[in-house]
């Protein structure tokens, strides 16, 4: 790809200038504005200072050196500012651009090899199996699949998991709620409130085990609502299993052998002081029962002997966990970079203008399942998505269930509804897409079609990017901003079968529809969101 070609120049230069800098490491990006070229670097900043060279005349022999030799569709070098080197490209290259979009299909473009050989394990939801799943469940979910696609994307092993709480006392207080339930009787104390106990109880056999059938019932719940959303977890991992087979014990004991246990009050303590906690973190209470974070320190010792890296997805009451958990892991003699936490904020959800915090089905707060059935999956992904994870996030659910450009799903999907439409409406007049190697590209030269092309060439750095960042707000940003809106400006200004528009002119546009169909599939698909054929 032209990038590749660009960097290659750039370390050439640099070689015969004496500076031995390898492509891989050099940065290029794309100007904010157009007029400042194609391409640009630092690459004269970065080792101008490193050799006591002044960046701007560094520049200035970087471009003497590559001009005497231009790569493939260059036409200019230049120096901008304290030394950036900035390319300017003929047209030609976006042609290419075009024909790899095309040669890649949805399924691989925009994908890389980049984390081949490691494995992730991405944690997410993880919510108690006493309830349905709520709204406040919704932004970890879609973000804890696409950050998952996104890592399969660029070649990671990828295990989705998610870790069931199904022991102690909330578990029993379920129990006993959806047996008094079941037989018309008073909740206990603290029991659980809402219409979907009295549903639950009303399908419990009458010779069932309150807990264990309503464990399996909630486990249910879950797995259908996030099946709603196509999230689906390769593992359902049971605290009780760590209880079962020792494993608990056997993390005990290795940090009582490290050093990192004491014992005071009657009660077991871990030294988590010693790896910079605000303070030592109570492992057995006094009556024998394991704290919340005994049995986790435990998940985590299994979950990392079972991969590379651990991303775990939290809610936001869950920041002041991390610095514990990080420093069992270092007692345990794993490196704590192995564990990456994601925090994600929380959302207001508005309905008719006023904050909907509830429903009848939960009694306390709004059900996954509703908002689902208000708005559509693809709605929910995409908009839960829209942000950063570390910003909370205001959502109007009327706005959101709209069928208009207003709304941010809809006018992706609609510009892959306008592509079938468009194909179709051509074969219909006899124009069916012929042969790629037989199409003259070079007839594309409206800025509206090359805009289109520039948005495809961003799209395998911005996966590259999001990856990385585990940010797939930036695969959305990427689909409004960039191809969609491009597509949408082609739509408008280019015809693709008219009466002036030539029959090698349709078929480059119905080749140029067909890579931007690509590209929106390729990155709807890296949300969980659907690219249809109609609307």
């Amino acid at each position: 790809m032209i990038r590749d070609d660009l960097a290659a120049a750039l370390s050439s230069a640099l070689g015969s200038l004496g500076l031995d800098v390898p492509a891989d490491s050099i940065e290029l990006e794309r100007p904010a504005r157009r007029e400042h070229g194609d391409w640009s670097s630092n690459v004269a900043m970065v080792n101008g200072k490193k050799n006591d060279r002044i960046p701007r005349d560094l520049a200035g022999e970087i471009v003497a050196e590559i001009e005497k030799n231009l790569p493939a569709h260059v036409t200019a070098v230049e120096i901008a500012g304290p030394g950036f080197v900035n390319f300017r490209l003929a047209d030609t290259w976006l042609y290419d651009v075009l024909g790899a979009t095309i040669e890649a299909g949805e399924d691989t473009f925009g994908r890389s090899d980049t984390g081949t050989g490691t494995h992730v394990n991405v944690e997410f939801v993880s919510a108690n199996p006493n309830k349905p799943l709520h709204a406040g469940h919704a932004r970890g979910a879609v973000y804890g699949d696409s950050v998952a696609r996104l890592l399969e994307a660029v070649g990671y092993q990828v295990t989705r998991e998610f870790y069931l709480n199904d022991r102690g006392v909330q578990m029993a207080l379920y129990a006993d709620s959806l047996a008094a339930r079941k037989a018309g009787e008073e909740l206990p104390e603290g029991g659980y409130q809402g219409d979907y106990l009295i549903e639950w109880a009303g399908e419990m056999p009458d010779d069932a085990d309150p807990l264990e059938w309503g464990y399996a019932r909630a486990l249910q719940s879950h797995r259908d609502t996030l099946g709603g959303l196509d999230v689906v977890h390769d593992v359902w991992f049971s605290e009780r299993s760590l209880v079962a087979d020792g494993r608990i014990e056997q993390t005990l004991e290795q940090l009582k052998a490290g050093g990192h246990v004491f014992e005071q009050e009657g009660a077991t303590w871990l030294r988590t002081t010693d790896a910079g906690d605000d303070k030592d973190r109570v492992l057995i209470k006094s009556d024998g029962d394991f704290t919340y974070i005994t049995p986790d320190i435990a998940y985590h010792r299994d979950k990392l002997s079972r991969s590379d890296l651990l991303i775990n997805v939290w809610g936001a009451d869950h920041h002041g966990y991390i610095p514990r958990m990080k420093a069992a892991m270092s007692f345990l003699d794993d490196d704590p970079n192995k564990l990456e936490v994601i925090v994600t904020q929380l959302v207001d959800l508005l309905k008719d203008g006023e904050p909907f915090r509830q429903s009848g089905r939960l009694g306390d707060m709004v059900a996954l399942d509703d908002v689902v059935d208000a708005v559509g999956p693809d709605a929910a992904r995409f908009t839960f998505l829209m942000q950063s994870m570390d910003t909370r996030q205001t959502i109007d659910l009327d706005e959101l269930a709209k069928k208009s450009m207003d709304n941010p799903v809809y006018y992706v999907q609609y510009a892959t509804a306008r592509i079938h439409q468009l194909v179709a409406k051509a074969a219909s007049l006899g124009h069916e897409r012929g042969p790629l190697d037989a199409v003259d590209l070079a007839l594309l030269t409206h800025e509206r079609e090359l805009d289109v092309l520039r948005a495809l060439s961003g799209f395998s750095e911005t996966v590259a990017v999001a990856a990385r960042e585990r940010a797939p707000h930036k695969i959305i940003t990427w689909l409004r901003e960039d191809l969609a809106s491009a597509f949408h400006g082609f739509y408008h200004d280019c015809k693709v079968v008219d009466d002036d528009v030539s029959a090698e002119l349709t078929q480059a546009r119905l080749w140029l529809c067909e890579a931007a169909r690509i590209g929106l599939t390729a990155g709807l698909h890296l949300v969980g969101v659907s690219a249809p054929q109609e609307m």
